[in-house]
């Protein structure tokens, strides 16, 4: 008797690992797929721009047009000074 519990328990045992690798395959294909890495880093992005309840993050804004604005002043000097 206690072989076919071992059995029953060991086939019981593979289907709940069975079970548990397709969840986890089945996450990683959708953790992999373009349209949620495309998600997660948009969501990632306007994290950065847009606080929790909506408003603006001013201090991230100024930041990026500053830098823009630096960018945009270094090329035209190079620009000039090239000519």
């Amino acid at each position: 008797m206690s072989d076919v519990t071992d059995v029953s328990s060991l086939e019981h045992d593979i289907e709940q690992t069975r079970k548990r690798l397709a969840a986890t395959i089945d996450e990683l294909v959708y953790r992999a797929s373009p349209k949620t890495i495309v998600r997660r880093e948009i969501a990632q992005v306007k994290g950065y721009f847009v606080d929790p309840t909506g408003s603006p993050r001013r201090e991230n804004i100024a930041k990026v047009v500053g830098g823009i604005t630096g960018a945009v002043v270094v090329v035209v000097l190079v620009r000039k000074l090239v000519s």
